[in-house]
């Protein structure tokens, strides 16, 4: 049975490194629901998460936070309103190397916002070769009306870059809660 105190959903584009970011993060095994990825058209890695990916992160007072990875694929939506049942709220990771990066970031916002107050974006994938330069988030910040997300640029491999996520979801939550 798996107990823990607060829960982080990590959603987003295919491939943008959901279930990195909690392997990063997680300090119990990472129970994964990755198999073959049949979507080669969109992208072309090998495996894909096709259910829930769960890991766990205690905090400095023992606090235990779930860490939940839902699929990327808009096919397994069903999923995701369930999962963000309870939750803290959500991270969005998108993978700049696709195309129309602004149109995935757009979707997920949209389909989220309903679902939880509490959204952080994460951009990933910034290593790879783009159409796009990273001034495209600044001015689609730029058109959004307040209140705005936060965004952040991030190696979604690198546990110190998932933790600013982290924290900067957890002191909205904090902020959210005073107000």
């Amino acid at each position: 049975m798996i107990l823990q105190q607060h829960k982080i959903v990590f959603a987003g584009t295919m491939g943008a490194g959901k279930s990195e970011a909690i392997k990063s993060l997680s300090e119990v095994d990472v129970v994964s629901t990755e198999a073959i990825n049949t979507d080669i058209s969109f992208n072309d890695k090998m495996f894909t998460t096709v259910g829930i990916d769960y890991g766990e992160l205690i905090l400095e007072d023992g606090t235990k936070v779930g860490l939940y990875g839902t699929p990327g694929q808009e096919r397994f939506d069903f999923i995701w309103n369930i999962i963000c049942k309870g939750a803290l709220g959500v991270i969005v990771l998108i993978d700049h190397s696709v195309e129309q990066p602004i149109q995935h970031l757009d979707f997920y916002l949209n389909y989220f916002k309903p679902i939880s107050k509490n959204i952080i974006i994460g951009i990933t994938h910034l290593d790879k070769k783009s159409s796009y330069s990273t001034a495209i988030y600044r001015e689609w910040e730029a058109s959004q009306l307040p209140p705005r997300n936060p965004l952040f640029f991030i190696d979604a491999r690198k546990k110190q870059d998932v933790l600013l996520l982290i924290d900067t979801l957890i002191t909205n939550t904090e902020v959210q809660l005073e107000g």
